[in-house]
């Protein structure tokens, strides 16, 4: 069943998106409603699945993650999701899409280094139903948010 989300529930998740260090009596005070109802709400959402979970945002160069790849995998045999499902467990993966079109799968990886890319497409590639890969370095982030307001 699909959640119920109306305007203060959006209010809510801007707000935690923006900070989700943010006490419920800020976030009240800030949307002038009171804590408990900020707590209800957030609870409600919490136990509907909107929100997963609490997060910081982490910018991956400083870390050393300088190389972003966008991989397209094309798939011959079945079990394909399975197979995205293992990929999706990789440390160095960030997203698995499943997508329409040429390709079967897109994924989205950071590495360190040239030679931890060229591992993980050589562990790619030993999955006996990948056909082939083809690999996109990303030579510029223009935007990298997958934060989007309800």
């Amino acid at each position: 069943m699909k959640p119920r989300i109306d305007d203060l529930d959006r209010k809510i998740l801007r707000e935690y998106l923006e900070d989700a260090r943010l006490s419920c009596r800020e976030v009240a005070k800030r949307l002038k409603i009171s804590t408990a109802t900020v707590l209800s709400r957030l609870r409600r959402l919490e136990g509907e699945g909107v929100i997963k979970g609490y997060s910081a945002i982490l910018d991956h160069e400083k870390l050393d993650y300088t190389i972003t790849a966008v991989t397209e995998i094309v798939f011959s045999g079945g079990r394909l999701l399975d197979i995205e499902s293992e990929i999706a467990k990789y440390s160095n993966t960030l997203a698995v899409y499943d997508v329409t079109g040429e390709t079967d799968a897109i994924v989205i990886s950071k590495f360190k280094s040239m030679s931890e890319l060229s591992a993980f497409t050589k562990r790619l590639l030993a999955i006996p139903s990948v056909e082939r890969t083809n690999t996109h370095i990303v030579l510029t982030r223009v935007k990298e948010d997958f934060r989007i307001a309800p």
